[in-house]
């Protein structure tokens, strides 16, 4: 599972099957000069149209909005939040320069920071080891104990799981860190698009969890001048890549 998702990191970038389709058009264009220029101008008319943000917003926006976010009463009716790692960039600039790298699902981090300085009573379970096929001996979870004491927060309250490198691991991971205490109220904590596919891990290992939807990329409508070519490839690839992940976990479950 854990290879076929780096796979699904390549497949799912538009730009990749756009090379793909530009690389045949090269290669038969001495012999199908006409073909091949009609494939090249498609392709370059097809890397203009991804520009639109709406389009990836309309695949991200049923998998946000499934699930809203938690009220104040029902936090504090928690006895803890298990947050997913994937809210950190290559761990090299850390070696380098020991300042923990947030990427675009900052929220990740940074939301049950203030949860668990608003409802004391809450304990943080973090799951995230190395998902990378080169390793570099620096895991997720080394780099949530550093930015957690950053942070302030007393790390006697967090507990930390440095050994799952893809959803369906964080669960089974989780679900045997916690053991019977999986059986009480966690508030879950992920990104809002691939919240879906982390309630029906963790469900499937008989947790007890309650989703906390954080880093959300879209709002409730999206107007066709939003238009950034490299933000909306970011945007194609995160859609893609869960959806295609959501069919593989549901039809491997």
């Amino acid at each position: 599972m854990f290879v076929l998702s780096q796979l699904m990191s390549a497949i799912t970038q538009p730009v990749f099957w756009l090379a793909l389709w530009w690389a045949v058009a090269l290669l038969v264009i001495g012999r199908w000069r006409g073909a091949a220029l009609g494939m090249l101008w498609s392709g370059l008319a097809v890397l203009g149209l991804l520009g639109f943000e709406a389009l990836p917003h309309a695949l991200l926006r049923p998998l946000e909005n499934q699930y809203p976010v938690p009220s104040a009463a029902l936090v504090d009716r928690q006895v803890g939040v298990v947050v997913l790692g994937g809210a950190t960039q290559h761990p090299r600039s850390y070696q380098a320069h020991a300042q923990v790298p947030l990427g675009e699902a900052a929220e990740r981090m940074t939301v049950p920071v203030g949860l668990l300085r608003q409802h004391p009573q809450l304990a943080l379970v973090f799951s995230g080891g190395e998902g990378r096929l080169r390793a570099t001996g620096v895991t997720e979870a080394d780099l949530a104990r550093a930015f957690y004491q950053e942070q302030g927060l007393d790390l006697a309250r967090v507990t930390l799981e440095a050994g799952s490198r893809t959803t369906r691991e964080n669960a089974r991971q989780v679900a045997v860190l916690l053991g019977p205490r999986c059986q009480e109220p966690w508030l879950l904590v992920t990104s809002a698009w691939h919240m879906p596919r982390a309630m029906a891990e963790f469900e499937s290992v008989g947790c007890r969890v309650t989703p906390y939807p954080v880093d959300f990329r879209t709002g409730a409508s999206t107007a066709w001048t939003d238009y950034s070519l490299v933000r909306s490839l970011l945007l194609w690839q995160t859609a893609l890549h869960e959806w295609l992940g959501w069919a593989v976990y549901a039809w491997t479950r």
